[in-house]
């Protein structure tokens, strides 16, 4: 049975189409967009990524739907799918719709897209890999959640050639940055310091859990620029997004860390398991 999705306010068959070949996200990706995970049928931390929504649409010079109507659009895909007795990857994108084969913007209005697949299976630990490309801190789009994944693939693609799980970028000035879909934590000589906003990275959704986590567990978090080869040498090291949660780097390039997970990354897993568990919408 083909998937259904949410297209501009209907539920309709993923087969079906429904978007223009011309809609501005596909010609040139002028798109933003935000990836939940959901759980028993119910969207986590749903009011931070539609606020994370709301700031990339700004930037973008999208409009986006209300909260409600995104949310309600969101349970109506899960029942639809069946993926409410599951954990699920539920994907809100809202696109500049139809305009000229161009940069500029077109006037006919925004295309909402709901879609929602089971989750992928992460390993307990993942091996990453520094590529040796940038990203830039004071680029137009730095911080954006746009669908703009081109540097993306092409990094994951290098980094699984060697055999790593994720792809690791430093910024322009050489320092640690964040991965294709993932933010980065190192603790080293005590301390757990992870990438500043200012260095170029998405403020996750799940960082920013972490950080609040971290603060009730009497756990000091610092944002602070580290050289990305800082990385390789940290006593322990994780990985945070929507679908990984909360994930330990095993290796940087090959180097195995010292601890996988260590023991505070384990601390860390358990709490933000537990805030799942018990907060939907925290």
């Amino acid at each position: 049975m083909a998937a259904t999705v949410w297209i501009n306010g209907s539920l309709r068959a993923a087969d079906e189409g429904g978007i223009s070949p011309f809609d501005h996200g596909i010609t040139v990706g002028n798109g933003v967009f935000e990836t939940m995970l959901s759980c028993a049928g119910t969207p986590f931390a749903f009011t931070r990524h539609y606020q994370r929504l709301q700031r990339s649409a700004g930037t973008m010079g999208l409009s986006v739907g209300s909260l409600e109507e995104l949310r309600n659009a969101s349970l109506e895909v899960l029942q639809a799918n069946g993926l409410v007795e599951c954990r699920a990857r539920l994907r809100i994108t809202v696109t500049g719709g139809p305009a000229p084969l161009g940069s500029e913007r077109g006037e006919a209005g925004e295309t909402t897209l709901v879609a929602a697949s089971p989750t992928a299976e992460w390993g307990e630990t993942e091996d990453v890999c520094v590529v040796p490309y940038s990203r830039n801190e004071n680029g137009a789009l730095a911080g954006v959640k746009t669908t703009s994944y081109g540097e993306n693939v092409v990094a994951l693609a290098a980094a699984r050639v060697k055999g790593a799980g994720e792809a690791i970028f430093a910024n322009t000035m050489g320092e640690l940055c964040e991965g294709t879909g993932s933010n980065v934590f190192l603790f080293s000589e005590g301390l757990l310091i992870t990438p500043p906003l200012t260095s170029g990275c998405l403020a996750g959704v799940t960082r920013a859990l972490v950080i609040e986590l971290c603060e009730k567990e009497g756990l000091l978090v610092r944002e602070e620029a580290v050289p990305v080869g800082a990385l390789a040498q940290a006593d322990e090291a994780f990985l945070t997004s929507t679908t990984r949660e909360v994930q330990p780097i095993r290796a940087v390039d090959g180097v195995a860390l010292p601890g996988a997970p260590g023991e505070v990354t384990s601390r860390i897993q358990r709490a933000f398991c537990a805030l799942v568990g018990e907060e939907m919408d925290p």
